[in-house]
């Protein structure tokens, strides 16, 4: 009889007769350290040797539980420091640790994320990123020209260049979209990287959640200074809040679904389901302002 091999605590030969007697036993290693690989045992062995299947954790092992027959008592200690005794007319005993698991509602050490997620962080970072790189370039261009025109300056409404040149133009003392040049590739560089099969802390996905709550935030400030305070629209500047909302939804659902974010299982529950409505609805509300804002202009 031969068990499979690699296990600890399992027994890796047997010789004699089934019908009981001295057998020889050799054994690779008894389940909680009573002997250690390579060390023959003999001793007499009851006919019906009984395997059993132990799980530990992930791991599964076979360990071997025998009726033992011997005329003194054994007593060793296991790795884990507790103490094992076999006695006269008494069967083996193994004492095997429960699994240690974390409760249902704990977050993972790590988490990674779906190829769908990935990509999306991909095509709305990139999407921020080209419009900030082209609003920069116009920015650049608006400076050494004043009297340029940008190209997406298509009508009264629809003016880059009265947004760029505005004070909101430059919150932080340089121009917005170099903020953004930073921000967007970053969420593009953790977006390959899930592509590539990597996975992040709880800490790494809060700190994204973070920066996407500030720039969604910084994007609704923009949006009211240009559609009452300017009076004019950027279409980049369009195309970037539209991604930064999206990026913001989908990244407060993922750290919501996974636990990093405490939420009721209700709201959880929700974000599963309907994940694809806060963002469609949010644009959908800029888009009735900024026709409300500029009605007759639109009809006239």
């Amino acid at each position: 009889m031969r068990a499979r091999p690699g296990c600890p605590g399992e027994p890796e030969s047997y010789s004699g007769a089934h019908g009981g007697g001295r057998r020889r036993v050799r054994k690779r290693q008894l389940h909680g350290g009573l002997l250690s690989q390579g060390v023959e045992d003999t001793r007499d062995v009851s006919p019906d040797l009984t395997i059993r299947r132990v799980e530990r954790g992930r791991d599964y092992c076979v360990c071997a539980s025998a009726q033992v027959t011997e005329g003194r008592g054994i007593g060793r200690t296991d790795p884990a420091g507790e103490e094992v005794r076999r006695d006269m007319g008494t069967r083996a005993k193994t004492r095997v640790p429960r699994p240690v698991t974390a409760p249902d509602d704990a977050p993972a050490a790590e988490v990674g994320a779906s190829r769908g997620f990935a990509l999306m962080l991909v095509v709305t970072g990139a999407a921020g990123l080209l419009a900030s790189w082209v609003i920069t370039l116009d920015k650049f261009r608006l400076l050494e020209d004043p009297g340029f025109t940008p190209g997406c300056s298509l009508n009264p409404v629809v003016s880059c260049g009265s947004i760029m040149k505005s004070e909101q133009a430059a919150v932080f003392g340089f121009p917005n979209p170099m903020l953004g040049l930073v921000s967007y590739a970053v969420v593009v560089a953790v977006g390959a990287g899930l592509l590539a099969g990597a996975r992040y802390r709880r800490w790494f996905w809060l700190a994204l959640n973070a920066g996407a709550l500030f720039g969604v935030a910084f994007c609704t400030w923009l949006q009211f200074q240009s559609l009452y305070r300017i009076g004019a629209l950027c279409l980049w500047c369009c195309l970037a809040w539209v991604a930064t909302i999206v990026l913001f939804c989908r990244v407060t659902r993922h750290t919501v679904e996974h636990r990093m974010l405490p939420a009721p299982a209700g709201l959880r529950d929700g974000l599963r389901e309907f994940g694809w409505l806060p963002p469609i609805a949010w644009t959908g509300i800029i888009g009735m302002l900024v026709l409300t804002r500029w009605w007759d202009f639109w009809t006239g």
